[in-house]
């Protein structure tokens, strides 16, 4: 319990030596006591017990640890509190806040039985006979009489008898070591002016004024008036049980704020060690994240390059032959021409000149219908490399896995050529005969099924990855579902939050109305025009965009190789939204129109997204968990400080 620095404890025996000791220390300086003109501290007190005291206050806890019987306390721990009492007495506290506390208690006898709560009697108040029985003053008017000399009395109990006010009081004082001071100091008063308890019981004549004194023993048993009274009101108590009844209160007391502390403790760390192992492992789990995202855009960045270079070629192959194609047409055209001109020439040349032509137009025929399925075909391409583009996402998932596992299997059905080139080879030896030869081919069948099972076993393979990653796949969307769900609970974050994709802002068609109509015709009009909008955005029928190619040209030059949804700029509709309610009416139903082509272009209908508002971007499954994991700690923090 102490915290002196030494590890082992000092036996009953030693108390006194280690008591000088340690008061020596305090006098030294080397333990703070006085924090402030009022504040005091116990340095022997561990600090999650340690709390600021009055210096009457540390006075009782350290006299009440230092003569404490309890086995719970070490002797080393009494002998510092000891310590502690005896630096406040003689060198901290100044003697008006004790010196007349100690000379109470030190003049008195502390086995003498008293009244406790601390009671004084007064006896001989003047009473006056009127109306058949005796008056006298009240106990407020004689307590403040009492007050004003300094007794400082908490209540006074005039005695009444069958015949009125029987001339007797009793002045009960404060229940503390303070209350007992003042109870002496006015029975001290009372005889030094020779109006004690003596001088009451002297039988010398008449006496005049009041007499007082501290109730005892002799007063608590008596049988008259004052005895009744006391016996009600009190108890017989020696000073020594009233100390030793507090030390024993003030050990409780200390024990049992000492095993909650330790509980409250105890459970802390627990708390604190689970908070960190949540916290590793969400970090953990944030890092695996981030490499997986990062590996997948990767990926998708080879992908689209490998495909945009096929398509390329695709493209540039077919304009060749295109080229071709129009090159061979215009030779036949000349063709044509010169014989015409050779029509004249004589009878046989002109049969070999219809001869030619019905051939040529055979041909010309010909071409112009592979011409036009080469444009089929370029549009088939065209419209192959949009559905690729929209299957690519899908692809990445399996081509990542078949590539690693590609050069394996090639290998594998490289072997199992050569093997059964070997095979052949060594069949045609079979036919001479030759022992030696059989035994060859025998081990290259062998050799070749073992191959076959090898590449039977990676098509498996192959198959279990590409289940695995689209299983991977899912589970990383139903994440990102579950995580929207929850952050739609949660107060809202200006960064990263949840965006309703395709829903329609409606603060500009209210504003346009007001320019138009009333406060209370704006508002039913422009919820008018807002649900007949969104009625034309989930509109299958109505198209008002298109797709363009960009970043290249149409003929005689790069091959197109990226298009974009663009607003068509004859719509009707748009064109009179923007005419008749402004640009920030049209800008509200055309960035809904966009969010809904780009999320949910098939359904036509509002999504959520988790999405970054300060970059304007869909957000990433790591920002959302950064999101709820920095509201996870603001709760606790929240907790912890309630």
């Amino acid at each position: 319990m102490g915290s002196s620095g030494e590890d082992t404890d000092v036996s009953d025996s030693e108390i006194e030596e280690y008591e000088e000791k340690a008061y020596e220390e305090l006098k030294n300086g080397k333990h703070q006591v006085k924090i402030s003109d009022a504040a005091y501290t116990c340095p022997y007190c561990p600090k999650k017990k340690k709390r600021d005291f009055l210096c009457k206050e540390l006075l009782q806890h350290a006299t009440g640890i230092g003569k404490c019987s309890s086995q719970k306390r070490s002797a080393r721990d009494k002998a510092n509190h000891l310590a502690l009492a005896k630096y406040l007495e003689s060198d901290i506290a100044s003697p008006s806040e004790h010196a007349t506390e100690v000379d109470a208690l030190a003049d008195q006898d502390r086995d003498e039985m008293f009244v406790w709560p601390w009671i004084g009697v007064v006896v001989n108040i003047p009473t006056e006979f009127k109306d058949g029985r005796y008056v006298g003053e009240s106990g407020s008017k004689l307590r403040d009489q009492l007050a004003k000399r300094g007794f400082n009395p908490t209540r006074v109990r005039p005695l009444w008898n069958y015949q009125g006010h029987s001339g007797t009081a009793l002045v009960e004082f404060h229940k503390d070591w303070s209350g007992f001071n003042n109870a002496i100091s006015f029975e001290k008063a009372y005889e030094a002016n020779h109006h004690g308890k003596r001088n009451w019981q002297a039988k010398n004549g008449q006496k005049s004024d009041i007499y007082a004194w501290v109730a005892r023993a002799d007063d608590y048993k008596a049988t008259n008036v004052v005895g009744e009274n006391l016996r009600k009101i009190g108890d017989l108590r020696t000073i020594s049980d009233i100390m030793e009844e507090e030390a024993r209160k003030t050990d409780k007391l200390v024990g049992k704020l000492t095993n909650v502390i330790e509980a409250k403790e105890m459970h802390l760390l627990e708390m604190k060690s689970k908070f960190e192992e949540t916290d590793n492992s969400l970090r953990q789990l944030i890092n695996e994240k981030d490499k997986l995202h990062q590996a997948y855009n990767e990926e998708i960045k080879k992908i689209e390059s490998s495909a945009r270079d096929h398509f390329r070629k695709i493209f540039n192959d077919h304009e060749k032959l295109k080229f071709q194609l129009e090159t061979q047409k215009t030779e036949l055209e000349s063709r044509g021409q010169e014989l015409k001109k050779r029509e004249t020439h004589n009878e046989i040349e002109r049969k070999k000149l219809a001869e030619d032509i019905e051939k040529n137009a055979v041909e010309n025929c010909s071409l112009q219908a592979a011409t036009e399925e080469q444009r089929k075909a370029d549009e088939k391409i065209l419209k192959l490399a949009e559905d690729q583009k929209k299957e690519k996402e899908k692809l990445h998932e399996y081509i990542i896995s078949l590539e690693k596992k590609l050069d394996e299997k090639q290998a594998v059905e490289l072997e199992i050529e050569q093997l059964r080139g070997k095979l052949n080879v060594a069949k045609h030896m079979e036919d001479e005969g030759d022992l030696e030869v059989l035994n060859k081919v025998n081990l290259l069948l062998t050799s070749l099924r073992e191959k076959e099972g090898e590449l039977a076993y990676i098509e498996t393979l192959n198959k279990t990855l590409i289940l695995k990653e689209r299983n991977s796949n899912d589970e990383l969307q139903d994440a990102r579902k579950e995580l929207i769900s929850v952050l739609k609970e949660i107060p809202a974050n200006p960064d990263i939050g949840i965006k309703r994709m395709g829903e329609l802002d409606t603060k500009p068609f209210h504003e346009a109305m007001k320019r138009k109509y009333s406060d209370a015709e704006a508002d039913e009009r422009a919820t008018d025009l807002c649900s007949l909008w969104e009625e034309y955005l989930r509109d299958p029928e109505w198209h008002p965009m298109q797709v363009v190619e960009i970043d290249g040209k149409n003929k005689g030059g790069v091959i197109l190789d990226e298009s974009k949804n663009v607003l068509k700029e004859d719509d009707e509709k748009l064109r009179d939204l923007k005419k008749n309610y402004g640009e920030q009416v049209y800008n509200a139903v055309t960035t809904a129109l966009f969010e809904i082509n780009e999320y949910n272009p098939s359904g036509a209908y509002v999504t959520s997204e988790l999405w970054n508002y300060r970059e304007g971007r869909k957000a990433a499954l790591a920002e959302g968990v950064s999101v709820l994991l920095n509201q996870w700690k603001f709760q606790k923090r929240k907790r912890g400080m309630d």
